[in-house]
């Protein structure tokens, strides 16, 4: 399975909680800190979400 890499670039204040647990989810805590996921539907899923708070790198 592929992996990505998903990193937080924008700050969650002022997004819904339903973004906020998203972000959560996914394993990010702080601004420009990355996290390596499989690809799998449903992390694209979540990643499709919060799109605009993050951005994504394939590896």
């Amino acid at each position: 399975m592929a992996k990505i890499k998903i990193t937080q670039v924008k700050s969650k204040i002022g997004s819904t909680e339903r973004q906020k647990r998203t972000l959560e989810a996914l394993g990010l805590k702080k601004l420009h800190n990355p996290v390596e996921l499989e690809a799998t539907p449903q992390v694209l899923g979540m990643v499709r979400k919060v799109n605009h708070l993050v951005k994504t790198e394939d590896i």
